[in-house]
């Protein structure tokens, strides 16, 4: 009885093991996860897409819109993306489980013709003043 149970703990040992992922696993699923089924909507938004750099322990996510690349509209998108961003993290379309592995997402907000309205890095300060937690105050004092 005693062989089974040491059995049936080794087996479960290993499986354990096998079914953990690293950080880069991770990272590939999420942006499949994401391309396969993200749909963010409103904004003019067309398409988004992310992008896996796992060397440098980032995802790139792409929000492709209809809008055109003048300033009243870099303007809007500014006052607009941080919400934008809140609403992914709350969708897990940013992994705030990545972001607290070091992963940083690079977010950017497009016109049509990729010129960039808005962009934003997502690290773990950032997620802190997006969540609005007591040190992402800190540094939105500091400015």
């Amino acid at each position: 009885m005693k062989k089974i149970t040491q059995i049936a703990f080794a087996f479960a040992v290993a499986l354990l093991l096998v079914s953990c992922k690293n950080t880069k696993q991770k990272i590939q699923e999420h942006v499949s996860t994401y391309n396969n089924s993200s749909s963010i909507k409103g904004n003019g938004i067309t398409s988004t897409t992310a992008k896996a750099f796992l060397n440098d322990n980032k995802i790139e996510i792409r929000i492709e819109t209809n809008l055109e690349g003048d300033e009243a509209n870099k303007q809007a998108a500014a006052n607009s993306f941080p919400d934008l961003l809140k609403e992914m993290i709350k969708n897990d379309q940013i992994s705030t489980e990545l972001i607290g592995e070091g992963v940083t997402f690079d977010v950017y907000f497009l016109a049509y013709n990729n010129i960039i309205l808005a962009k934003k890095i997502v690290d773990k300060e950032e997620l802190a003043v997006l969540e609005g937690t007591a040190e992402g105050k800190k540094k939105t004092a500091k400015l």
